[in-house]
């Protein structure tokens, strides 16, 4: 997934949270959180109407929405009943809560061994987005500020943003890696219920909801007495409440020490105002503490040290932490302390050393070879595919710019997809010389993506084939703590407000939805208005409130639905020249249009989709 589409996703979910008016209740949910507030009426809105279209509205774009359970329905299945009829089913369900069985599943790790997923109900999933929705703000006023995984806005290149960061900024070329066993399997139930309280939610029934999901039957296996499904959409901030005591624990004995004197100071780096506690480190460094700094992404994480005694030190105490307070075990195959200067050690599928580089060392990374091996198997394997379907190569293309996306934050990315490149090239070449052409024309988005590219450009059935070893190194940032979706600063670094759009149009479609439609014809409704930011889709006239319709392109009658990519928002007197058969009334309402050409060619398209003829040898204005 490109930068772009992330940043979009991103900001969907904030239109998302103002569309049905949640924002503010989530607001007010994190700033009390921040406070110490303990929650203790949560259900209420957990069932609210808004809460429960907004979880329909933000899983049915996920890809695992057509992703069936065990009862076999998908999003599409749900979709089909009206709001009210959704509404009143999640409230029932609740009222009583009995999750169905989890269908597992198992996939393939690169080791040969399977990792397990388990893939609750589309009903359940609905139910568990119901209770994170409401979850989210209040748990992130609690974590830790460099946890990075399963969070709003982060990713894993803000954690490794951040190791570079103490390795090149901070000098801590120790490195203690802990792997936990079979982390999202053993995570005891009991504890994981007793960390949710300490967090301020202390709602017995949304408690008891919980404890219910947590010993969903898995079919065929039986009712699990610990761990959190991989699979689950509650599953993630779960994990991360587990873990958010250890990354304060940690954080406790340096970072986030309390001195008797406040040495933390203020001051603008750029144009931001920041704490600076350098002058607090330094007075540390004094006393007898181990200097230390944890980065986690979900279960993944390491702790930066400045000297090998420390770092033993630490090693030993974290495993024992884990293992006293949390019932978990470490893999000591895995898990050790690594010299960075000497030796690589690996996160998120990067490799990272400290090398010299003039009067100092600077973290060098790369690809794991874990990751390279991983890559080449995915492109390998797309090849094959190619030779009978252009789709095909389109997907080769898209497994290329994922692989490109994904590692090009590595200093040193350019010789890790060189060899990528050479050691697939052979298999490209040898499974495609009957088809495959030098001569064609490259794509708007190859012509995007690489500008600068100068190469031999291969086509295979007329696709251009993107290369796989162009592609510079972009640096990471580190994650900025400003940004927040729950208040209004943090919502100003990654949202801009809607444009064109009628908020009163809005919040209308919002709180009047038509009975006799699905849940999906209603929420589509929002999102169409949205995207053609508030205008007709055939004349671009701003729509108004009892002048504006929605339009199946193909009738429901002929087949067609009510998803997104099936509907358009037109002006009424445009919806009635679409269906129009009869001339006379064809002529009246092209003289109230008084349509360009442009739009009575969309006109026309829209009319052969429903079965009329095109409107030919009439001038419309």
């Amino acid at each position: 997934m490109t930068d772009n589409n992330q940043k979009l996703k991103k900001k969907q979910k904030l239109r998302n949270n103002e569309y049905y008016n949640m924002q503010a209740a989530l607001d007010t949910l994190y700033a009390q959180s921040k406070n110490g507030y303990k929650f203790r009426e949560l259900y209420d809105l957990i069932i609210d109407e808004r809460n429960i279209k907004l979880a329909f509205r933000n899983i049915k774009k996920n890809r695992g929405s057509k992703t069936s359970g065990t009862n076999g329905k998908t999003i599409l299945d749900i979709g089909e009943k009206d709001p009210s009829s959704l509404i009143k089913y999640v409230r029932a369900r609740m009222s009583n809560f009995k999750p169905h069985p989890v269908r597992r599943i198992e996939i393939p790790k690169l080791d040969g061994t399977m990792r397990p997923l388990g893939i609750p109900t589309i009903e359940d999933r609905l139910i568990q987005q119901c209770v994170k929705q409401v979850l989210e703000p209040i748990c992130e006023a609690k974590f830790h500020p460099h946890s990075y995984g399963f969070r709003p806005n982060r990713s894993a290149h803000h954690a490794l943003s951040r190791a570079v960061t103490l390795v090149n900024k901070n000098k801590l070329h120790y490195a203690v890696d802990i792997d936990i066993k079979g982390f999202f399997d053993n995570v005891n139930h009991g504890k994981l219920l007793k960390q949710i309280w300490s967090l301020g939610i202390q709602d017995k029934k949304v408690i008891n909801i919980l404890s219910k999901m947590l010993k969903a039957e898995i079919k065929g296996v039986g009712i699990p007495g610990k761990g959190t499904p991989q699979g689950g959409i509650l599953s993630p901030l779960l994990s991360n409440i587990v873990l958010n005591e250890l990354d304060w624990w940690i954080s406790s004995q340096w970072e986030t020490f309390k001195t008797k004197k406040n040495y933390n100071r203020e001051r603008m780096i750029g144009k931001r105002l920041v704490l600076d506690q350098s002058a607090k480190y330094r007075a540390l460094r004094k006393t007898g503490l181990k200097e230390m700094f944890i980065v986690r992404y979900a279960d993944d994480f390491k702790i930066f040290c400045r000297n090998h005694k420390d770092a033993f030190a630490i090693f030993e105490a974290v495993k024992k932490w884990l293992k006293e307070r949390l019932g978990l075990e470490t893999s000591p195959e895995k898990s050790g302390v690594i010299n960075l200067r000497k030796k690589h050690s690996t996160f998120l599928g990067f490799k990272m050393k400290a090398i010299p580089k003039k009067d100092k060392f600077v973290a060098k990374t790369n690809m794991s070879d874990k990751a390279k091996k991983k890559a080449i198997a995915k492109l390998r394997g797309q090849i094959k595919k190619v030779e009978n379907s252009p789709r095909e190569v389109s997907k080769l293309n898209a497994t290329i710019v994922g692989i490109q996306n994904y590692y090009r934050y590595a200093t040193h990315i350019t010789v890790d997809l060189s060899k990528i490149g050479f050691s697939v090239r052979k298999i490209l070449y040898n499974r495609t010389k009957a088809i495959l052409s030098q001569k064609g024309t490259k794509s708007n988005t190859f012509k995007k993506l690489y500008p600068k590219f100068n190469g031999k450009v291969i086509f295979i059935h007329g696709v251009n084939v993107f290369p796989i070893d162009h592609i510079r190194t972009k640096y990471p940032t580190n994650f900025s703590q400003d940004i927040c979706p729950y208040t209004d600063l943090g919502r100003q670094k990654i949202h801009d407000q809607l444009k064109g759009c009628n908020q009163a149009i809005i919040h209308h479609l919002m709180y009047n939805p038509l009975p006799d439609q699905s849940m999906e014809y209603n929420d589509n409704r929002i999102s169409l208005y949205v995207g053609q930011l508030g205008q007709c889709a055939v004349t671009n006239v701003p729509l108004e409130l009892g002048d504006m319709e929605v339009h199946h392109k193909i009738p429901r009658n002929q087949g067609g639905s009510d998803e997104y990519r099936n509907l358009i928002f037109i002006r009424k007197d445009v919806h009635k020249l679409i269906h129009s058969t009869e001339k006379v009334t064809i002529q009246k309402y092209l003289q109230k249009l008084n349509l360009d050409e442009n739009a009575l060619d969309k006109i026309n398209k829209l009319r052969v989709l429903v079965g009329n003829d095109k409107i030919v040898g009439i001038i419309t204005r």
